[in-house]
């Protein structure tokens, strides 16, 4: 396994089937990881940790986790809303885990019932409770901060409170830190700006990971910004699959294999074979034959001589 210049986070599983109308099989959602992981990817969001009567497609959770931590080599990552949703991930033997904190009062109000600050003031406790796990058994708490580049229920989100939500996820003891285009507002110059902003503000050395939607088309030219601007770990979704509940009728996240495709092409390592995962593609949403699917190197196929950045290097 060759070093990889970029870390690409496939969170289908999570984002992706959020707001799917019929349920993935978990044999399907097993099978889908799998795959992946056999392609390369080396981490994955699996699924979240949230009342099944809110979210149905995440009843097994649990299950759907034991398989992941079990695929060699693979970092499996869990979304969680709140503490509840973090003491469940912790005893279901998570190891990585994501918290949306938005940067927007609006969709805080909305998503979760809590202003910024007090969101922020939960994730301290999550770390507390992190913190009390075993030497050598300890999670990575990652703080992402939603609604980073824009709202579709605020509109504008000063990038001064982008700021002001990293630099207090960082304080309370983040071990990493996402700028999340939450409603595909962003534009590459506010990428590129807000993230060199963070950098300075955060220190290089830190780790600040990017997740883009493809809402309004954007979303390479955003991640390629980000890439730019510092950035070397990202989000994206096979298929694109998903969209903002906010946008009906948008386009989901960044597509995995495109984004795969354009740092491979530029000679950046992924560590994921573009062959592998156009395969899984085909085969992943047979369990969700009306799902939605975007994309273009599926469909067009790689370049004639084209040589990944492996074998190019």
């Amino acid at each position: 396994m060759h070093k990889v210049d970029v870390v690409i986070t496939e969170v289908g599983p999570r984002d992706g089937l959020q707001n799917t109308k019929n349920f993935m099989p978990t044999a399907a959602k097993k099978a889908w990881i799998s795959a992946e992981a056999a392609a390369g990817v080396r981490a994955i969001e699996v699924c979240s940790f949230v009342p099944a009567k809110l979210i149905p497609q995440f009843i097994d959770a649990e299950e759907v986790l034991a398989h992941a931590n079990s695929v060699a080599g693979l970092t499996a990552v869990v979304l969680v809303p709140n503490f509840k949703g973090c003491e469940r991930a912790l005893a279901s033997g998570a190891r990585r885990v994501m918290v949306p904190i938005s940067v927007s009062e609006a969709h805080s109000m909305s998503n979760v019932r809590k202003t910024t600050t007090q969101a922020i003031e939960e994730f301290a406790r999550m770390v507390e409770l992190v913190r009390a796990q075993p030497p050598g058994q300890r999670a990575q708490l990652v703080g992402a901060c939603s609604t980073a580049f824009g709202c579709s229920l605020q509109g504008a989100v000063a990038e001064d409170d982008v700021l002001r939500v990293a630099l207090a996820l960082r304080a309370a003891g983040a071990d990493a830190i996402t700028l999340a285009d939450t409603v595909g507002y962003a534009n590459p110059e506010q990428v590129k700006r807000m993230f060199s902003r963070v950098y300075k503000a955060i220190g290089a050395d830190f780790a600040v990971e990017a997740h883009f939607h493809n809402t309004r088309g954007l979303g390479l030219a955003n991640a390629l910004a980000a890439y730019e601007a510092g950035v070397r770990h990202f989000d994206s979704t096979l298929g694109g699959l998903g969209g903002c509940p906010f946008a009906p009728g948008a386009s989901g996240n960044v597509v995995t294999e495109d984004l795969v495709f354009m740092f491979e092409a530029m000679g950046v390592s992924t560590g994921i074979d573009l062959g592998k995962l156009i395969a899984v593609r085909q085969t992943a949403f047979a369990a969700l034959p009306d799902a939605e699917l975007y994309g273009h190197i599926s469909k067009a196929g790689l370049p004639k001589g084209f040589e990944p950045s492996a074998q190019a290097a």
